[in-house]
């Protein structure tokens, strides 16, 4: 009778922990990528500080080392709305949200990483019709994306 109450109370802390360790997966940058890009149908482009060093040859790359893009344009209507509710639940401690927005169903997210004023990353994760997940990597001043902005307004 005691081992039978140990297996049962042994399996509900499992259950407990497997579900929290879960929760916590869904709501990290890093999760989220990872979760989504194993869906059919994604495309996916990424850009490496190689590519990027090339890059800067031609024209200045405002210190990003890197960018990967994931588009979810072709996926199923569910594989979308699961974006849009992860999105939604996005509550990564080491990112600062700069925009957070919700319109006709879709969820936009943009995150950033930044460090005595120096960007190291930028994350936008958007859901709906046109879902895609953008990561930038790099060593971005504020000044640079202020630039940015200003040369395409």
């Amino acid at each position: 009778m005691k081992k039978r109450i140990f297996i049962t109370l042994l399996a509900v802390v499992m259950c407990q922990n497997s579900f929290s360790i879960e929760t916590i997966r869904q709501n990290t940058v890093d999760e989220l990528f990872a979760a989504f890009s194993k869906e059919n149908y994604t495309s996916h482009i990424k850009m490496g500080s190689l590519i990027m060093s090339f890059a800067n040859l031609f024209t200045d790359t405002k210190g990003v080392l890197g960018i990967e893009v994931y588009s979810f344009e072709e996926c199923e209507k569910s594989v979308k709305e699961k974006l849009n509710e992860a999105i939604k639940n996005l509550k990564d401690n080491s990112y600062e949200t700069l925009i957070s927005t919700s319109e006709n169903g879709e969820r936009t997210k943009v995150l950033i990483k930044i460090k005595d004023d120096i960007i190291s990353e930028i994350v936008v994760a958007t859901g709906g019709n046109d879902a895609t997940l953008v990561r930038i990597k790099g060593k971005i001043k504020s000044d640079d994306i202020n630039s940015v902005i200003n040369n395409n307004k």
